[in-house]
Formats: C-alpha cells, structure tokens, sequence
C-alpha cells in the first residue's frame, strides 16, 4: 500500500523544483466545484479524491455542489475562474464532451482551450439493461427483437443529450437498428420505469443498477467498457457480444482553468494518481461499481479529445440537438 510519507515526499519534490507560485501552493483551501447533486457518481469520486488530497498537500479541498444545465452551471464557473489552483472542476468527461458537440447545448466557454485536464479519477462502465420480461437473454437476441418488431423497442435515458441518450444512439447506429428515445429527468426514473415495465431497455451506468442487480426484475445484456466489469466478471462486454469497435466508458475527472500553471497542474497530477493506487480508495470506489483510474495531464487531454472525437461523429449522424 502506498504510505502517505511517501507521497508527500514525491509531491514536495515536484515543488521543489517548480516555479515559487507551485512552492507556495496551496496556501488556503482549494474550491472542487462538482457540477451535479450530492451522492452521484461524479460527487461520490470527487468527495473520496479531495479527502487525500487535501491531507497531502496541506489545504483542505473543498467540494461545492453547483448542479444544472447538464453540469454546465458548475463548469462555466470554474472556466471563467482564475487560474490560480484554487478553483478546480471534478466532471463527468463525456458529459462536457457532449454538450460541446451538441448545437443546442454548447456552453459560453471552448472546452478544450477554456479548461486543462489534470487527471482522471475513475472509469464507470455502461451497461444494456432489460426488463426482465423482454424475451432477449444476449445482444444478438436484443437486435434480433428489436428489428423484427413493426413498433421498436423503447429505451430510456437520464436526458435528452446525457451520455446514456447518446449512447442509445451510438448503439443504433453500430446495430443498424432504431430504437425509441425516452428521455428522463435523471437515471432514478428511467430505471424505475425499466423496472415497472414502461420502457424495455436502458443504457445505464453501473452505479445506478447496482441496487437492482440480481433482484430478478432487470437483465444484464452487457456492458459497454473495453473489459468487463469487475462487479460483473460473467456479463461479456458489447466487444464479445459482436460489435467489436463499441466501447463508452463514463469518466470522471479533474480539470482547471487553462491558465493554471503548469507546475500546479503537475502537482495535481502525481498525486492523483498515487491516491487512485491507495487500496481503501479502489475499494471505496468499486463498491459504487467505479473503478480507480488515474492518468497524466497529456493523457487526460488526448482522452478529452478522443471523447469530442467520438460523441461529435455520434451527433453528426443522428443529428441530436
């Protein structure tokens, strides 16, 4: 297990030889804006990553809740923020991605030059939910249903442009098949409506299943990460299931403002990504079905990017606004 001396050295280290702002920093307490209500999956990571942060770097890291407009709210506050480090923005990746391809939901700010990605803080699989009624025991039985139906099968999402709408529609389109929107007010209602029989499928991220897995009233069709789950190591991933180029992985992660120092940033960084390798934290986080997931400046960017890549190729051919 890795000792909290032993990050606290690397990380004085890395001030050391930075600038004297990255030495003097922080000074007083650092804001982590989370742009959603408290207890989701964004909230819950955010909250687990500022406790070890704020003991090992010497400031508490303080979480404000600023929920509405899909997260934008709290991300337009942080992208309009200084770039001092004491404004920090713990998001849902593909969420931001999103809205910053989708022409209606376009916030006042450029994503990738407004914003600087610090690291990733935990990776959340999707997953192919059915009710438990719907004679479709695999993906290839659920296709198969849903194109020889004259109605279609409907789906339920936790939003008109949520990343489980948009993956409904990536779906779609790998399958060669359509399927109904239902858009929700959040995941509680779309999976409560699965579970009374309303809608037939949902595309849902594992933290909101996990209280119904093995109740007898949902399937488990797949789910939607490169690898399967470890919560669920016998459901196949859609890869096994015949749609070897589908993956969406929901992450979630830490970004400032652009003009934050670099030294700053790296600073941030490291100790992400030690506190992601702490077994308390991987076990804290997989018991809300997330997995620890760390990374560097440059690969959370290139992330960011693959994740505008994709979902921009999404609303393109459906045309989602």
């Amino acid at each position: 297990m890795i000792h909290r001396r032993q990050i606290l050295a690397g990380i004085a280290g890395m001030a050391c030889s930075g600038p004297l702002l990255a030495q003097q920093w922080p000074a007083k307490p650092v804001r982590v804006v989370t742009p959603y209500p408290p207890g989701g999956a964004t909230d819950i990571t955010a909250r687990v990553y500022a406790q070890y942060l704020g003991q090992w770097l010497g400031q508490p890291f303080v979480i404000e809740n600023r929920a509405g407009a899909g997260g934008e709210i709290g991300a337009t506050a942080v992208a309009n923020s200084a770039g001092d480090g004491y404004s920090l923005l713990f998001g849902a990746i593909g969420s931001l991605a999103i809205h910053a391809v989708i022409p209606t939901q376009k916030p006042p700010y450029d994503l990738m030059t407004a914003l600087t990605g610090i690291s990733m803080g935990s990776s959340v699989p999707l997953a192919i939910a059915v009710r438990s009624d719907l004679p479709a025991h695999s993906v290839a039985e659920l296709v198969k249903l849903g194109k020889a139906g004259s109605k279609g099968l409907s789906y339920g999402s936790a939003g008109n442009g949520s990343t489980q709408h948009m993956t409904g529609e990536y779906f779609q389109q790998a399958a060669g098949m359509k399927l109904m929107h239902i858009p929700y007010k959040g995941s509680a209602p779309a999976v409560a409506d699965l579970l009374g029989g309303q809608i037939d499928l949902v595309f849902e991220t594992l933290p909101a299943l996990a209280s119904q897995i093995g109740s007898g009233k949902l399937r488990i069709l797949a789910v939607t990460s490169a690898r399967r789950s470890d919560m669920l190591p016998d459901v196949p991933t859609l890869k096994e299931s015949g749609f070897p180029d589908f993956e969406v992985t929901t992450y979630y992660g830490l970004l400032a403002p652009k003009a934050t120092p670099p030294a700053i940033v790296g600073q941030l960084s490291k100790a992400m990504q030690e506190i992601a390798k702490m077994r308390e934290v991987r076990q804290t986080l997989q018991k809300q079905g997330a997995d620890a997931y760390a990374s560097s400046p440059e690969h959370t960017t290139r992330l960011i990017e693959a994740e505008l890549a994709k979902w921009g190729q999404v609303q393109k051919t459906a045309q989602v606004q």
